[in-house]
């Protein structure tokens, strides 16, 4: 199955022969200043779109916007790659960019923007925005108070799957707290006589990103949204104590080799187990635990029962908050390098509940659209990760390697994950990963 979410970024940033470029506010891959004219080819009603989105997931979201195409006499030109950052630039550079870009992060889309190769949204898109997200979300698509795009589809991470009738047997249940977890942890290994958890760090050139994913959780849960906004910045570096803590926590489970890797090997066959293949193993119970987002859904063997007493289901990652509901999450902002008037209907249509709507309903997807009908949406998990992204009182904070420079974010992060998980210590990591931000 093709990636989901956050993880169809697969390729690192592109230089394009200059080294060091931060994806937020520093430019991206080989763009040059000034604005686009959009790439659209074949006439007036026909629209390109470029994205991440690929295989399974691209056959899906043509399907989304089909009958939007036929009612409005629209071509929908789609093209997913894993190198779309490069291919971007790339494009960009040639002055042949595609008429919209789907883009899986925040600061790659105010790069762009900040070069003004983006054209500022329809009112009528910033209209669905700002009626239809938290106001957190339209800040992802807004550049120095001029709003860009609107964002597309969501994801929530921190879920915690397992099978329910294999806790039944175990006569344990859900824990409410980080001890609470160890301990379940140390009882099903002993109940079961095998490692309770499973984890796949492996994806292709994106290999690591999986425990990045940890670590943020453990940041925002443990240290708190303030400490989380300043590390993204910068402010704090990853040498900080209160990020080596996120670190120390997730090697509790993820460096035990009484732990991991249930149903795979031992902890270094985290770094070769694909991301997805976790799934199966959980759903047969040969893995008891996993860490993985709301689209990991997408990934289990067709058939599978989600429901509290089903095959399987899943509970958010604890924190030291109990009180305070605190999640990370992914997702994509739509930006335009055209402002014709088909393209313009096209970004109306992608930031309307319509759209969300008709997206929803062919699974394994979630939207922080406010206006969707939950009715459309089968998977309970996928309902329950819509239910918190459109909460206000929830605290929410977006994936932290995405705000991040791709040198580091991309980088000498997801290396250093793989780094730790081969053995490294984790204050040579943690210095290593920092190595990634610019010097100024």
């Amino acid at each position: 199955m093709a990636l989901s979410q956050r993880h169809r970024r697969l390729a690192p940033l592109a230089l394009l022969g200059v080294t060091g470029i931060a994806l937020a506010g520093c430019g991206a891959p080989g763009a040059p200043t000034g604005g686009g004219d959009g790439g659209g080819d074949g006439g007036d009603n026909t629209v390109t779109i470029y994205g991440t989105i690929v295989d399974a997931e691209a056959e899906l979201l043509q399907e989304s916007w089909a009958d939007f195409e036929k009612e409005n006499d629209i071509e929908i030109k789609y093209e997913g790659s894993q190198d779309f950052e490069t291919q971007l630039g790339t494009r960009a550079q040639g002055g042949n960019p595609p008429d919209i870009a789907i883009f899986p992060q925040p600061g790659l889309f105010a790069d762009y923007a900040s070069r003004d190769l983006l054209k500022p949204a329809p009112d009528a898109v910033e209209e669905n925005a700002n009626e239809y997200w938290t106001e957190g979300w339209v800040e992802f698509g807004t550049y120095e108070d001029e709003f860009y795009g609107a964002p597309l589809m969501a994801s929530v991470k921190g879920w915690v799957w397992y099978s329910p009738t294999k806790f039944a047997e175990w006569g344990v249940e859900e824990p409410t707290s980080w001890e609470e977890l160890l301990t379940l942890t140390e009882t099903i290994k002993t109940a079961s006589g095998q490692a309770p958890w499973c984890a796949g760090f492996e994806s292709g050139v994106a290999t690591g990103w999986p425990g990045t994913d940890w670590i943020e959780d453990l940041v925002l849960r443990n240290a708190g949204p303030d400490v989380y906004d300043q590390w993204v910045k910068n402010e704090i570096p990853f040498t900080d104590p209160q990020i080596k803590a996120a670190f120390d926590a997730t090697g509790e489970l993820l460096l035990n080799p009484e732990y991991v890797n249930g149903g795979f090997g031992d902890v270094r066959s985290i770094n070769s187990t694909a991301f997805g293949d976790v799934a199966a193993k959980v759903a047969s119970g040969e893995c008891a635990l996993t860490h993985q987002a709301s689209f990991l859904s997408g990934f289990f063997p067709e058939g599978t029962n989600f429901a509290e007493d089903g095959d399987v289901w899943a509970f958010l990652l604890p924190s030291t908050s109990p009180d305070e509901t605190l999640i990370t999450g992914g997702g994509e902002i739509v930006g335009a390098f055209s402002d014709s008037e088909a393209t313009q209907k096209v970004l109306e249509y992608l930031s309307s509940p319509e759209w969300a709507d008709s997206r929803l309903a062919l699974g394994g997807v979630t939207s922080a659209n406010k206006g969707v009908n939950l009715d459309v949406v089968e998977d309970p998990i996928l309902q329950e990760s819509i239910k918190l992204l459109q909460d206000d009182s929830v605290t929410f904070r977006f994936d932290g390697s995405d705000q991040m420079p791709g040198a580091v974010g991309s980088g000498t992060f997801w290396k250093g994950m793989v780094a730790w998980i081969n053995g490294t210590s984790t204050d040579e990591v943690l210095t290593q990963i920092q190595t990634g931000w610019p010097s100024s």
